[in-house]
C-alpha cells in the first residue's frame, strides 16, 4: 500500500502488545464504576483501533470471544456483546484501508458510524429480549469512544514508532 503524504513509517506491531491492549481494555470494562449508559466502552476503542491496524491479527473470532467474556460479565443476554464486537469487526475490515488514508482526529468521524452500529446491536438485541430502553443518553457513548480515538491512537502506535536516527550513526 502506498503511504499517505507525511505519514510516519511505522515498526512491526509485537502480538503480545495487542493481546495485552485487548485484556487491559477487558480489564477496565470489569472495574465496578456503576453501569451508566453513556459509559464509553474501551474494549470497543480498542478492538476497532487493531481492526483497523491490524485486520489479520485482530479478527471476529478474537471478537467474538472478548464479547461473550463481556456478556458473561455483566449478565446479559449471552451472545449480545459478542453479536455487536462481530458486526464491529466486520465494519472494521471493510473500512480499514480507507480509514487509514486520514490523521487520527478525521479516521474518529469515520468510525463514530461504526460505534453507533455496535451499541445499537447491543441495545436492540436487549431490547427484543425484553429489557428496558436506557434513554436517549445511550447515544453519548459513541460520541465519547469517537473522541478517544486519536488519544488511543497516538498510546497504541508509539511502540511502533521509530526513533529518528541521525546518518552520522550508519555504517558506511
Amino acid at each position: 500500500m502506498i503511504m499517505p503524504r507525511g505519514q510516519q513509517l511505522l515498526l512491526p506491531v509485537n502480538p503480545v502488545f495487542i493481546g495485552a491492549s485487548l485484556v487491559a481494555a477487558l480489564a477496565f470494562n470489569m472495574l465496578p464504576l456503576g453501569h451508566v449508559p453513556w459509559m464509553p466502552d474501551a474494549l470497543v476503542v480498542l478492538l476497532a483501533f487493531w481492526g483497523v491496524h491490524q485486520p489479520l491479527r485482530v479478527g471476529m473470532g478474537i471478537a467474538f470471544l472478548l464479547g461473550l467474556c463481556m456478556d458473561v460479565q455483566q449478565s446479559s443476554l449471552l451472545g449480545q456483546h459478542a453479536l455487536a464486537y462481530t458486526v464491529l469487526l466486520y465494519g472494521t475490515r471493510r473500512t480499514h484501508r480507507r480509514v487509514l488514508w486520514f490523521r487520527p482526529g478525521p479516521q474518529s468521524l469515520q468510525m463514530v458510524g461504526l460505534f453507533v452500529v455496535a451499541h445499537a446491536v447491543v441495545l436492540l438485541v436487549g431490547v427484543l429480549a425484553g429489557g428496558v430502553f436506557p434513554g436517549w443518553s445511550v447515544l453519548a457513548a459513541p460520541v465519547l469512544e469517537a473522541m478517544l480515538w486519536p488519544l488511543a491512537s497516538w498510546i497504541l502506535l508509539a511502540p511502533q514508532r521509530r526513533s529518528p536516527d541521525s546518518n552520522d550513526k550508519r555504517a558506511q
